[in-house]
């Protein structure tokens, strides 16, 4: 399967809580993970755009649903990242108001679940990965932070995680420093993009 091309990528827009979404796409690719996984990283290097997804050193700072057209022909969806301690229990509960809504609204084709290649997946890694079971959303795990560990245990790192989240034990390695995994990821998209032609084809 062929790389998709990223040619054009532009910031759309936020949606909160009760917002109204854009005029949906056959292609909706969400981007979904703990706080400070890197989500806006791996957006921003996918783009080759390292100013549309802003980052922050600050967890939880992003608490709405960021929409980029892609190509203008798709969609990447940046969901706001999960199990930041500091958060208000009023916060966390609107957090899974907004994720539920989304994820049970049929808009979406894939996610791409990022966790940490480090350490064993959390409690919210957990719980949003039954989310994704319980919506039937198709998915693809990402271990983020590649670059921190050894290039030889990447491959088993990233399948350990993904073992350890419930999943079948296999996760694509990824580093935005480095570009590891870009790829890969390019080449998901490309067979999510085909795959959804070929159903409106048929």
């Amino acid at each position: 399967m062929e790389q998709t091309i990223i040619k054009n990528a532009r910031f759309l827009t936020s949606v909160g809580l009760g917002g109204e979404y854009p005029p949906q796409r056959a292609i909706e690719v969400a981007i979904v993970g703990k706080s400070n996984v890197g989500k806006s990283s791996l957006i921003n290097t996918i783009c080759n755009n390292y100013k549309l997804a802003k980052t922050s050193q600050t967890p939880g700072k992003t608490r709405l649903i960021n929409f980029f057209d892609i190509n203008n022909s798709f969609y990447l969806v940046d969901l706001p990242g999960y199990g930041f301690a500091r958060a208000p229990r009023g916060e966390q509960q609107k957090w899974g108001e907004l994720i539920g809504t989304y994820l049970g609204s049929g808009r979406v084709n894939h996610i791409f679940m990022l966790i940490d290649i480090r350490h064993s997946p959390t409690i919210e890694d957990k719980q949003m990965f039954g989310w994704i079971l319980y919506y039937g959303v198709p998915f693809t795990l990402i271990a983020t932070k590649a670059d921190k560990i050894a290039v030889t245990k990447r491959k088993s790192a990233a399948n350990k995680v993904a073992k350890e989240l419930g999943a079948p034990p296999f996760a694509i390695p990824f580093s935005a420093e480095y570009r590891t995994g870009k790829d890969e990821l390019l080449e998901k998209i490309g067979c999510i993009v085909s795959d959804s032609v070929s159903i409106i084809d048929k």
